[in-house]
């Protein structure tokens, strides 16, 4: 599976673009900005998107989908318990210095135990609640890939005090829903640089206490 990377705008959130080698369908996930370079990526390897996912609601994730959506036509999913956190994009374009986003529609609920299709490849969700309460991640058995989001990093874990935060229930969703996939599950966070479950399990301090 073509699966491609690029930190988008100026928090360097990381958008994956996932292609089926056989069918052309295509995953974005988190487009949050620099939507030309994500259709550069999208024409270089003739895919087609058949779905817009994003982890959760911050500005820096969700920025960009309905440019992307518009481009494509392609459904957006999100879990719905960060609906009020989407409503708050004009705040939180303030608290950064940013344009204002267009508001994008949801068109599916990105529920726990929801399958989205990728050609063959099929990506479970995982509601992972804790640096908002509609944060998901994205796991990928066939590819022994997880998108986590803002929930883990490497060496680290999402803040919580923003709205929506709860510190012990981001905890709470690592250790029941993260931690127990394949110790070589490599993690892709929302920032920064990639690592596996076994090396989070065994460095991370935060997952130490």
């Amino acid at each position: 599976m073509i699966h491609e990377i690029l930190p988008v705008g100026p928090l360097q959130c990381n958008c994956s673009v996932f292609g089926d080698e056989q069918t052309r369908e295509a995953m974005v996930v988190d487009p949050g900005d620099e939507i030309s370079r994500i259709l550069e990526i999208l024409a270089r390897h003739s895919l087609k998107v058949t779905a817009i996912v994003i982890t959760h609601a911050h500005i820096d994730h969700i920025g960009g989908a309905q440019k992307l959506k518009q481009a494509t036509g392609a459904p957006v999913y999100m879990n719905l318990n960060d609906a009020e956190l989407q409503k708050m994009l004009p705040v939180q374009a303030t608290w950064l210095g940013m344009p204002q986003p267009d508001q994008v529609a949801i068109d599916a609920p990105a529920k726990d135990g929801d399958r989205i299709l990728v050609g063959a490849t099929e990506f479970h969700v995982l509601h992972t609640p804790g640096h908002t309460q509609g944060s998901i991640s994205l796991y990928a058995p066939a590819e022994q890939k997880l998108i986590a989001g803002d929930t883990l990093f490497r060496d680290s874990i999402g803040r919580t005090d923003l709205p929506g935060g709860d510190g012990r229930q981001i905890i709470r969703s690592i250790h029941d829903k993260l931690m127990p996939l394949p110790d070589d599950t490599i993690v892709f966070p929302g920032h920064g640089d990639a690592t596996t479950i076994g090396r989070e399990k065994r460095r991370n301090p935060f997952l130490q206490r």
